[in-house]
Order: C-alpha cells, then structure tokens, then sequence
C-alpha cells in the first residue's frame, strides 16, 4: 500500500474535483486523529501530576518523639478552649430547640371565657335564653308522632267519610304549615318569644 503523502501533490482543482475532496477528507481525518492523541497525552500527564501529589501528602508513620512539659500544657489548654466553646454553643440554641412559649389566648379560654367564631355562637353565648337548636330534622319524627296524635281525632270528627290514607294527607298539608314543626321553628327569628 502506499501511504499519502502529508502534503497534497500540487494537482488543479479544475481539473480532478473529486479527487481534492477525497484528499481534503484525509487531511481532515488526519488532523483530528492527531488532536485526540494530544489530548490523550495531555490527560496522562495530569493524571500522573495529580498521582504524585496524592503520595507526596501520605502521612508520615512513625513517632514523633520526645514532648516537651510546654507541648502538654498546650494540648491541654487546646482542648479546654475546644471545651468551652462547646458549652457556649450549647447555650445559644436556636428557636427550634426553646421551649414553646405558652399562648396567651389559650389559658383566657380555659380560664372561663366564652369561646365564638361565628356571629351566631356569639349571641348564643350572649343571650340568657336556651341555645337555639342546630338539627331540628334529629327530632322531626318525633314532633309529628305527637302532632299527629293530636289532630288525628280531630280530622276524624270533622270529616268521617274520609278514609286514613286521606286523613294522613290532610295532617301532612296541616303540619308543614304547624308552628309545632321543628323546621318551620328554624326560620324564626333569634329573639323571637314563644
């Protein structure tokens, strides 16, 4: 085989178009190689820089020999101040290691005072009255067992061809309207009296 020469033969362009390309191609290729291998070299050597450097800084075994009575004492006056900053690190703790402070409004209601988050709960712990019931429906079967109880015998008297069926109906039509209904007591004013 025969190896390129690094300088192109001085051929015309004009005239072998094809042929300047193939040859720029290989200049191309050549170049490149030659860059990768300079940073490979490059690479090397800064591994092995970084190598002597990491053996240079081992730690030296042996003993280091004789300690002077003044070496002692500054160990020891070393570790005392390590000590004391310590401590004095203990005692700045920061806001999540105090203790919680304890809140003000909290021991007013457990103290006695009345407790109110709605304009309603305010009147209600205000007035003198019985609290208003909040779940009239809990005691609405109830309340038409005994109206009906009630007005039953009446609708009998008053209409004694009818039969129970229409009765219950008519007791229906009078119990939505009844001021005994627990839903119809609901729409009544706060300060309203019986």
């Amino acid at each position: 085989m025969t190896h390129l020469p690094s300088q192109p033969p001085s051929i015309q362009p004009e005239k072998l178009p094809g042929i300047v390309l193939t040859l720029q191609g290989v200049e191309e290729r050549e170049k490149r190689r030659l860059e990768q291998l300079e940073r490979r070299k490059e690479l090397q050597r800064l591994l092995e820089e970084e190598d002597s450097k990491l053996k240079g800084k081992s730690p030296k075994q042996g003993n280091p020999g004789k300690i002077t009575r003044a070496q002692i004492e500054e160990n020891v006056r070393k570790e005392q101040q390590q000590k004391e900053n310590a401590d004095a690190a203990e005692k700045e703790k920061s806001h999540l290691e105090l203790p919680l402070e304890e809140n003000v409004n909290r021991r007013a209601a457990q103290e006695g005072a009345v407790e109110a988050r709605s304009i309603e709960d305010a009147i209600a712990a205000l007035s003198v009255s019985p609290a208003q019931e909040r779940h009239p429906e809990r005691r609405l079967r109830a309340a038409f067992a005994a109206f009906e109880e009630l007005q039953l015998p009446r609708l009998k008297r008053d209409n004694p061809n009818m039969r129970l069926s229409q009765l219950r109906q008519l007791l229906r039509k009078e119990w939505m309207k009844s001021p005994d209904n627990p839903l119809n007591q609901r729409h009544q004013a706060y300060n309203c009296h019986k």
